[in-house]
């Protein structure tokens, strides 16, 4: 495999690229190679919330899962924040007993879910997906040992250069979430970023994925 991505919603299917789709309890498909299933905060349905998390306890353990997610909060939305704290809370409990990093969806919410990180005592590696934020956020969660994927916004906004820059090597992914763009144009931009080749960053990424995921890439 050449490229990671480390979060997508759209299997492509390529013998380059491992992708880890993003899969929900209730829609879940067994076909799909590498995968991370959660319940999203926007997809939260409080009567059936036990036995979605039956399903991502059982999902887990498989060795085609990478990860628990997304999941996260966001003040943004109409479900309560504190009924979302509550299902990620235990999303968080289930990687931590499975030992399975978990890919997280944050909005407005960071100073939350760094908090939740700490009460919990949570140490399986934690990523923030969809990175859109100024360097001040990136070093607060850097500092508190979250790794962070960028993606869509590094594609669309130039000012985040100096962000994903300031980041540090070991610390980063790189990700297409639900852009049209492949995961190789991100790469491309992201070398660009760095100065570095895209063999270089390959080479990189592969280090990160096998730190985190304790799988060779």
């Amino acid at each position: 495999m050449k490229f990671l991505n480390l979060h997508t919603h759209k299997l492509t299917n390529q013998d380059t690229v491992l992708e880890l789709v993003n899969q929900y309890p209730q829609e879940f498909d067994a076909a799909i190679p590498y995968y991370s299933i959660g319940i999203h905060p926007w997809y939260i349905v409080e009567e059936r919330l036990e036995t979605d998390l039956q399903i991502i306890e059982s999902k887990l353990p498989e060795p085609n899962c990478l990860a628990l997610g997304e999941c996260g909060l966001d003040k943004r939305i109409e479900i309560p924040l504190e009924l979302q704290q509550i299902v990620f809370e235990r999303q968080l409990l289930l990687a931590q007993k499975l030992n399975k990093p978990v890919v997280i969806h944050c909005v407005a919410a960071f100073q939350e879910v760094i908090a939740m990180k700490k009460r919990l005592k949570i140490t399986v590696p934690m990523l923030i997906h969809g990175f859109s934020k100024n360097k001040q956020v990136a070093k607060e969660l850097v500092d508190n040992g979250f790794y962070i994927s960028f993606g869509k916004y590094l594609l669309r906004n130039p000012e985040l250069e100096t962000v994903f820059q300031s980041i540090p090597n070991d610390r980063f992914f790189l990700e297409t979430d639900t852009v049209e763009e492949g995961i190789e144009e991100v790469y491309a931009l992201a070398a660009r970023y760095k100065n570095w080749s895209v063999d270089e960053l390959q080479q990189q990424i592969k280090s990160n994925f096998a730190a985190v995921f304790k799988k060779k890439l």
